[in-house]
């Protein structure tokens, strides 16, 4: 498959992809596929109203299978002329920093919704995820020096993911408890860990031209597998017995076909009034 991805789709720079690339990217891809596969048919097992964080993840995991089947596919790269090592140009895979622009944001808010932060605290976090990715795309479409600036600028955004994920987010109340709470902690320093080794790898690929593109591939593929799939499921089963309500989440509209029903039966459908919830429901 990989080889007919590259016969119709030829490489479009000096620095490309390669056959063994391709074939990893489509292994990838199918990871994100069948983990996409699984927590789809793991949502419907869910009563409705508790399937927020696992539709979360089904948008991560879509995106995610997206983007690689483009890449394996040897679409969504555009050429760059390279700084170091060497000239010509190589391969930069716009399609990546759009995956990572839905997805990352999303990873963050998976996360952050299980602790007590407050809702300018995730937005403000969020925004830095967006930040971190949108600075890493331009740096890696300039061929100047100037790329470095941008590298320089998702650093920062990076050291306050950090802190919120490390530090301000253990330290809040976490309405589910303790159980939340530590696993939060062990998610929390596990995402972090992976999200130190991505500066370093467009360093060493999109910034210095270092290593190859099929290396790169197999660099931020593994990291993409361990940041999502493995991820996401871990996540989610480690929050499997949670009490959902304690998160306050509810969207305040019926949903359910008896709760409405039994409303209309009993107030009429011309007095019914406004419905108010209570936590965080309707700040969701």
């Amino acid at each position: 498959m990989g080889n007919s991805a590259l016969d119709i789709n030829p490489p479009n720079a000096t620095y490309h992809l390669t056959t063994g690339g391709s074939d990893w990217l489509w292994a990838a891809f199918s990871i994100f596929g069948a983990a996409l596969l699984g927590v789809v048919g793991w949502t419907f097992t869910r009563p409705r109203g508790t399937r927020l964080f696992h539709q979360v993840a089904i948008v991560v995991l879509t995106t995610g299978s997206l983007a690689y089947f483009s890449m394996a596919s040897d679409l969504g790269a555009t050429p760059v002329t390279v700084e170091f090592r060497g000239t010509g140009t190589r391969q930069i895979w716009y399609v990546r920093y759009i995956n990572w622009f839905i997805s990352f944001p999303l990873l963050l808010l998976e996360l952050l919704l299980a602790t007590g932060l407050s809702l300018s605290d995730i937005f403000t976090t969020l925004f830095m995820g967006i930040v971190l990715v949108v600075t890493g795309l331009v740096a890696s479409l300039v061929p100047s020096t100037y790329k470095w600036g941008y590298y320089v600028f998702g650093v920062f955004a990076l050291i306050y993911i950090w802190y919120i994920l490390l530090w301000h987010g253990p330290h809040t109340t976490f309405a589910a408890g303790g159980v939340v709470r530590s696993g939060y902690r062990l998610a929390s320093s596990y995402l972090s860990c992976l999200l130190l080794l991505y500066p370093i790898a467009w360093a060493c690929s999109e910034g210095g031209n270092v290593i190859s593109v099929t290396s790169e591939m197999i660099w931020y593929g593994i990291l993409d597998v361990l940041a999502g799939p493995v991820f996401l499921l871990f996540f989610l089963w480690e929050l499997r017995g949670v009490d959902y309500n304690a998160f306050g989440l509810q969207s305040g509209k019926y949903t359910d076909k008896s709760a409405f029903v039994g409303n209309t039966a009993t107030t009429g459908p011309a007095t019914t009034g406004p419905v108010t919830t209570t936590g965080a429901a309707g700040n969701v």
